[in-house]
């Protein structure tokens, strides 16, 4: 990767549905060379993949809070993401280093919808308990 891909990329990072044209006039480059790097980032893997970004609140679901996950015993990454990817209030799901064993974010409409996700975060056996942080506000979000 050059500084070429490094600018196409923050310019589709910005806006993943700018034509190669508009990113060409960018980085210099015609529509074509665009499209080839393009290609080629998407096929090394580079790029995995063009989403839309929805934002939580216009769905109604303002409420966010990030929940420290403490099991109990040693419990492997496949079971825990076995427990919560059915809940689709858990918006992202890691292992961490520390105290507790994983951190969730987590989404919801209000603090009582919130308190349900957690009763069904909390609900596996393997689960000792939880702490919670509700978010504020957000002062930084990258992709």
């Amino acid at each position: 990767m050059d500084v070429v891909d490094e600018r196409i990329l923050q310019h589709l990072v910005r806006n993943a549905r700018a034509t190669f044209a508009e990113i060409g006039a960018e980085v210099n480059l015609s529509a074509p060379a665009v499209k080839r790097r393009v290609d080629r980032m998407l096929a090394d893997n580079t790029i995995a993949g063009f989403t839309t970004i929805v934002d939580p609140e216009s769905l109604g679901w303002g409420t966010e809070a990030y929940v420290q996950v403490y099991c109990k015993g040693t419990v492997s990454p496949q079971a825990l993401l076995a427990t919560w990817e059915s809940i689709p209030e858990v918006v992202s799901a890691s292992t961490i280093t520390g105290k507790a064993d994983a951190i969730l974010r987590v989404r919801a409409r209000d603090v009582r919808h919130l308190e349900q996700a957690l009763e069904r975060i909390r609900g596996d056996e393997t689960i000792d308990h939880t702490e919670s942080i509700i978010v504020l506000s957000r002062l930084i979000e990258r992709g």
